[in-house]
């Protein structure tokens, strides 16, 4: 089995469950916070959407650099209403599983980079990378948005299993 065959079936599982999240993210106050130190509901939810698209830069680049010499450091994209939101997650994603479908198998090796400025975060195995980086860290903050939607009495849908909402 290669790895697109069982990496791919649970990557659009895991979208399709992020989206149903994203599909409830109230805009009418994106400035909420559960925390003084929190990262905002909008910025929050515009985070997910931008790590959808960190597929293609996995697959398809060496290293990603949020400070790249003689460039300008990475500044993410803000999402302003669901509409924007929704149509940015469905193409980041989609983009996303097309270049881990193209992936070919001995790319998964190579070692990939993250990187701020000189600094390197960390360099490990593109397929690693993948799971981790890319998708994990996804789920990571799908959780972190389903306790901000909690906590704003917005209706879970089912993400592993039923929610009290569901």
């Amino acid at each position: 089995m290669t790895f697109a065959e069982w990496f791919l079936p649970e990557l659009d599982h895991e979208m399709r469950t992020t989206r149903s999240l994203l599909e409830r993210v109230p805009f009418d106050n994106p400035v909420w916070k559960p925390h003084a130190k929190s990262t905002s509901l909008g910025d929050l939810a515009s985070h997910v959407v931008n790590l959808a698209g960190y597929g293609v830069r996995v697959a398809t680049e060496p290293e990603i650099n949020f400070a790249p010499a003689g460039g300008a450091p990475y500044a993410p994209k803000v999402y302003r209403d669901r509409n924007e939101l929704l149509a940015a997650f469905d193409a980041n994603a989609a983009k996303s599983r097309a270049a881990i479908a193209a992936l070919p198998e001995q790319a998964l090796g190579v070692p990939w980079s993250l990187k701020f400025g000189d600094h390197v975060i960390f360099t490990q195995p593109r397929g690693l990378v993948l799971r981790s980086f890319f998708m994990n860290h996804i789920i990571h903050h799908r959780g972190q948005l389903s306790v901000y939607l909690r906590l704003n009495d917005v209706p879970l849908p089912s993400i592993y299993g039923p929610t009290a909402d569901t």
